[in-house]
C-alpha cells in the first residue's frame, strides 16, 4: 500500500468505527489482530470495541495527527466523552472528560495486525480529581 492508500484505508477504519459497522470490521482488522503484544483475534477485537461503545455511547474517533508510512500507521485520537461509569478504572460516572490515545498499527494482508496504544490516563484522573497511580 502507498502512503496515500494507507491514509484513505484508515480513514475508512475510522468511519467503520465511528458507524459501529462491526459486520465491517473485518475489512480493515486482521482474523489474528494482536492488541498490545496479546493475540485477542478479530472477534476479541470486535468485543473490546463493543464493550467501549457500551460503556461510552458517545464514544467518537477524531483523528488529530496522522502518519503512515507502509506498513505502519501512526495516529494520535482525540477524544470527548461522557462515560456511563468508571473510565481506566476512575469514577468518571456521566462526567464528561477530554483525553488522547497515541496508536500505531502495523499493516499486514491489507488489514490491521497489531495495534499498540497508549492512553492517557493521567488526563482523565486530573479531570476526576483522582490519584492516578502507574502500576
Amino acid at each position: 500500500m502507498t502512503p496515500g492508500a494507507l491514509r484513505d484505508f484508515y480513514d475508512g477504519y475510522i468511519a467503520c468505527l465511528n458507524a459501529r459497522d462491526w459486520t465491517a470490521l473485518g475489512d480493515f482488522v486482521h482474523e489474528a489482530v494482536r492488541y498490545n503484544e496479546e493475540e485477542v483475534g478479530l472477534a476479541g477485537y470486535r468485543a473490546m470495541l463493543e464493550r467501549d461503545v457500551l460503556d461510552i455511547p458517545d464514544l467518537s474517533f477524531r483523528v488529530e495527527w496522522l502518519a503512515c508510512e507502509p506498513p505502519l500507521v501512526a495516529a494520535r485520537l482525540a477524544f470527548d466523552c461522557t462515560p456511563l461509569g468508571d473510565l481506566f478504572g476512575l469514577p468518571v460516572d456521566g462526567r464528561r472528560v477530554r483525553f488522547h490515545e497515541n496508536v500505531f498499527y502495523r499493516i499486514d494482508e491489507s488489514r490491521i495486525a497489531d495495534v499498540r496504544s497508549i492512553i492517557d490516563r493521567a488526563a482523565v484522573a486530573a479531570q476526576v480529581g483522582a490519584l492516578y497511580r502507574v502500576a
